[in-house]
């Protein structure tokens, strides 16, 4: 018989306006004494905060909640822990002892609780139900695969799919993949990017990823000639941050070449009279 275990858990909140009542869900605390498990999560993105509470900044954010994360994992128990091995300490108990209550931006709900065969999976349901249940970050409409579609069936369709292999390439600061590269001299690394997201957020920060990438590409010991095929946003209100990624992209180490999904036909004319080329022996 599956052994079950009660526990207690409260959420996290963040008030950007202590005066206007208006609060978000950023973490949750769950205690469960008779399995020895305290167990926190906060968010580590701004997630659907960035459009609630515009003036909020990432990096305070994030550091804020990072802090009472650590806070909280002190406290984690042990079977010769006297501090939460009792019966009497439940999990708002706990989180009061990592951030006392206070006229600062955070704040904790209501206690709750629940009975469970696995703390650690509920802690994680109770994260994604009441905290990230809402959020866009991450959402993709389509994905890099699908950007890249269009040019694999046309590559095929030219035999020159054959021609092109996946490239891992390994700096001394990075390690990035390319699904379709092909070497003539250099390694030319081909990568589609969706910035068909939600919010304009993740599109920055996927271009900025990238952009970073390019950097730790750079100082790799072999010559890399980097391209991109990027897919754009289906929200026309995103059209100002998309812009500004390919441009970013564009000033990246090694200055990668940036096509745009109208421009498929002229990135695969431009890979067949590179391997046409390589095959003259030009």
């Amino acid at each position: 018989m599956t052994k079950r275990f009660a526990y207690t858990y409260v959420l996290l909140r963040y008030r950007h306006d202590p005066l206007s009542g208006e609060f978000a869900n950023v973490g949750v605390v769950l205690h469960s004494p008779h399995a020895d498990f305290v167990g926190v999560r906060v968010r580590k993105t701004l997630g659907r905060l960035g459009k609630m509470f515009p003036g909020l900044v990432k990096s305070d954010l994030t550091s804020s909640l990072s802090a009472i994360e650590r806070a909280v994992r002190r406290l984690a128990p042990s079977r010769q822990s006297e501090l939460i091995s009792g019966a009497s300490l439940d999990a708002k108990a706990i989180a009061a002892r990592a951030l006392p209550a206070d006229d600062s931006s955070y704040v904790w709900g209501p206690l709750a609780s629940g009975v469970t065969n696995d703390p650690a999976v509920t802690l994680d349901y109770l994260f994604k139900r009441f905290v990230a249940q809402y959020d866009e970050d991450s959402f993709v409409r389509r994905d890099d695969a699908a950007v890249w579609q269009p040019v694999r069936e046309k590559l095929a369709e030219k035999h020159l799919l054959e021609r092109l292999q996946p490239k891992t390439v390994i700096s001394p600061i990075d390690e990035v993949h390319f699904g379709t590269a092909w070497k003539n001299g250099a390694w030319h690394c081909y990568q589609a990017l969706s910035f068909d997201l939600m919010t304009s957020e993740g599109i920055r920060e996927k271009a900025a990823r990238w952009s970073g990438h390019m950097l730790g590409v750079s100082k790799a010991p072999e010559d890399i000639r980097p391209y991109f095929l990027v897919g754009a946003p289906s929200d026309p209100q995103l059209t100002g941050d998309y812009r500004r990624a390919i441009e970013l992209l564009r000033v990246s180490a090694l200055s990668p070449a940036v096509f745009e999904e109208p421009q498929v036909d002229e990135l695969v004319n431009e890979i067949e009279r590179q391997v046409h080329r390589h095959d003259s022996g030009h």
